[in-house]
C-alpha cells in the first residue's frame, strides 16, 4: 500500500536522522533509541515503517546515501563530453567533499554499512559499479571523437579512478586533507588525456 505524503516524509525523516546518528556514533555503536531520539519518532512509528528493524532500516539508508553519492555529481557526471566537462565534474566532485568534510554518504554507503549485511553489501556494489560505469561512458565518448586513445581499456581506466577517488576519500576521512582527493581526481584525467606515440 502506498504511502501518504505525511507518511512518506516521516519515512524520509527516519532515514536521514539514521545516516545522521551513523556520522555521529557509527553504525555498530548505533542503536533504534539513538534514531528515535534524532528525529522525535515513536518505536512503534519506526517498525511501521521498518518492520524488519534495524537491519531494514539500515537497508534504507545504505540505498539514500548511495543515491547521494551519484546525484551530488549530476548532471556532471552524466555528460563528461569534453575536457572541460571532465574538469567541471572534478572541480565538483572537490567542492562537494570540501563542504561536507568528513559527514560523508560515500562512507556511510561503503565502508560502514556495505559491509554490515549482505543487502547493504549489494547496495555499496551497485553504487560503485553504477558510477564506474558513468566514467567509463565518459572515456568511451571520448574516445569516440579522438581525444582518447581507442585501444585503452574504457572500464579499466574508469575503475583506476574511481579507486584513486576512494582512497582519496578515505584520506579525507582519517586527517581532514583535501590533497589526495585533489591528487587521485587531476592525476587520473592527466592519465586519460596522455596519448600514446603513434
Amino acid at each position: 500500500m502506498p504511502l501518504t505524503p505525511k507518511g512518506a516524509a516521516t519515512k524520509q525523516r527516519i532515514i536521514e536522522g539514521a545516516a545522521a546518528a551513523i556520522r555521529r556514533h557509527g553504525v555498530f555503536a548505533l542503536t533504534l533509541d539513538d534514531v528515535l531520539a534524532l528525529t522525535s519518532t515513536s518505536k512503534s512509528q519506526l517498525f511501521h515503517y521498518f518492520p524488519g528493524g534495524k537491519d531494514e532500516l539500515m537497508l534504507a539508508v545504505a540505498r539514500h546515501e548511495a543515491e547521494g553519492v551519484i546525484s551530488d555529481q549530476q548532471p556532471e557526471l552524466s555528460a563528461l563530453t569534453s575536457w572541460l566537462a571532465w574538469r567541471n565534474w572534478r572541480d565538483k566532485v572537490v567542492s562537494r567533499y570540501r563542504e561536507q568534510g568528513r559527514e560523508c554518504p560515500l562512507d556511510i554507503a561503503v565502508s560502514q554499512i556495505g559491509s554490515a549485511t549482505a543487502g547493504a553489501q549489494a547496495v555499496a556494489t551497485g553504487l560503485l559499479d553504477r558510477w564506474q560505469g558513468e566514467l567509463a561512458a565518459g572515456i568511451r565518448h571520448m574516445q569516440s571523437i579522438g581525444e582518447i586513445d581507442a585501444d585503452r581499456d574504457a572500464d579499466r581506466s574508469a575503475a583506476a579512478l574511481l579507486a584513486g577517488i576512494q582512497g582519496g576519500v578515505v584520506i579525507l576521512l582519517s586527517t581532514g586533507r583535501m590533497g589526495h582527493l585533489e591528487a587521485a581526481l587531476d592525476q587520473g584525467i592527466a592519465d586519460l588525456r596522455r596519448r600514446t606515440a603513434a
